[in-house]
């Protein structure tokens, strides 16, 4: 019994030291600091206390320290620091200083920081600057004077330009006006065939328009890829042109029919209508000479002279339609 009595303090004093020890462990990187001092680095204890009361990780600021020092860079924890707590990755910033340096590409840390803050990033655009970049640019289709489409694609070298990354307009102007100086080259060119026998003609013109302005990179060269000849877009619009002006004609001369015919059955209307005038007028003669012979306003006699004119009126019309020449012997034409 007193054997237990003196070996379960012992445990539990043991085990407190572990609790303690471990703890303390997790919250000051011991092993990180033997690290850098061995790396001749001095990051002081109290340092890494308080990059954890101020919730940065040690290892993400000790490491590229240890890796700047290592290349020769003058860095301070606190540049490193900073640039963590903006949100920046401190480790690429470091790797394209170390390259920036290789390549005796002037860069400070402030510019380097503010390019990787602004999404961009650095560590790509300091290797794009030693080994440029090659962008092809899709299709692009224009129409020579004469007609005749045309359909190019280039292939553009470029390199980053570190003093424009901010603020610099990125690959997609670059692709949008080498595509409008390819338009535009072939537009003023009056035959299609001055473009495939001079292909150059497009990148020469294209290249001194000086397009690489307010972008983040350096235009080196653009070459053309590929030149073909597409539709004849010219004969095509004089088609579809002949096309329109047709179904124009037919549809005024359809909308002069339409009028024609339109008057011709008001016409038919109106003779129908006077002929109907002069029927009722005719019934109405027998019914008025009935009348007068009623009253005595019309004597026999005179109704007889006026059938006698009327016979006489007929037969001089019908001597007059067989003496036309039109009519042979029997009144027929």
């Amino acid at each position: 019994m007193p054997f237990d009595g003196g070996i379960l303090p012992f445990i539990f004093m043991v085990a407190v030291v572990i609790v303690v020890l471990s703890v303390f462990l997790s919250f000051v990187p011991i092993m990180l600091w033997i690290s850098a001092l061995a790396s001749g680095v001095r990051v002081g204890m109290v340092t890494l206390i308080a990059m954890r009361l101020r919730r940065v990780v040690p290892a993400k600021i000790v490491n590229p320290l240890i890796k700047a020092r290592k290349a020769g860079l003058d860095l301070a924890t606190n540049q490193l620091e900073s640039h963590y707590l903006a949100g920046g990755n401190v480790d690429r910033v470091v790797d394209a200083l170390i390259a920036a340096q290789r390549a005796d590409i002037p860069l400070g840390f402030e510019r380097a920081a503010a390019i990787d803050l602004a999404g961009r990033d650095v560590l790509q655009a300091v290797q794009m600057s030693v080994n440029p970049k090659v962008i092809e640019t899709p299709i692009v289709a224009a129409m020579a004077m004469n007609g005749i489409e045309v359909r190019a694609k280039a292939k553009v070298t470029v390199r980053a330009n570190i003093d424009r990354l901010v603020g610099g307009a990125g690959e997609e102007t670059i692709i949008a006006r080498v595509g409008e100086g390819i338009v535009t080259t072939i537009g003023s060119a009056e035959r299609h065939k001055d473009v495939l026998e001079n292909p150059d003609r497009i990148s020469q013109t294209v290249l001194s328009k000086g397009l690489d302005a307010g972008t983040a990179f350096e235009i080196l060269s653009i070459d053309i890829a590929d030149v073909d000849v597409g539709k004849n877009i010219g004969a095509q619009l004089q088609t579809d042109q002949a096309e329109a002006d047709k179904q124009i004609a037919q549809a005024k001369a359809e909308e002069r029919r339409a009028m024609a015919v339109a008057l011709e059955q008001e016409m038919l209307a109106r003779v129908q209508e006077m002929k109907a005038k002069v029927v009722e007028a005719e019934a109405q003669v027998p019914l008025a000479m009935a009348e007068a012979l009623r009253e005595g306003k019309l004597g026999v006699m005179d109704y007889y002279n006026l059938q006698n004119i009327v016979a006489d009126t007929a037969m001089r019309k019908s001597f007059g339609e067989s003496a036309d020449p039109g009519t042979d012997a029997h009144g027929g034409k």
